[in-house]
């Protein structure tokens, strides 16, 4: 799928926006359990729905924790990217676990093991 600028800046200022309301504004303990990093976002072309991918750094108890938490928190979420983003609609997300940090991570090791 081909995204045009305007989508590409909405999802910059999106992963910004979302980055800052999940460390700073979020109270709830299950989001404060492990770090949490807002990797990637997508938003459709329409802006009713938003992918955000999360990376979790911990086991998966932990990630299962999160992401519910994340997702009992969409809406005072959304609620404040409307009042920080100026778009028509507000999409509604929906959070996914990006693996990628941690199956770097892995790599890495295996390579300094292969090193050593």
């Amino acid at each position: 799928m081909r995204t045009n600028t305007r989508i590409t800046k909405i999802n910059q200022e999106m992963k910004r926006e979302l980055s800052n309301i999940i460390d700073n504004e979020l109270k709830d303990p299950r989001i404060k359990e492990a770090m949490t990093s807002v990797t990637n976002v997508e938003t459709t072309t329409d802006l009713k729905h938003c992918k955000v991918f999360v990376s979790i750094l911990g086991n998966d108890e932990v990630k299962k924790d999160i992401l519910v938490g994340l997702k009992s928190a969409a809406g005072f979420i959304r609620k404040e990217i409307a009042s920080r983003i100026n778009l028509r609609v507000t999409p509604e997300f929906t959070f996914k676990i990006d693996e990628s940090i941690e199956h770097s991570i892995h790599m890495s090791e295996l390579f300094k093991k292969i090193n050593e």
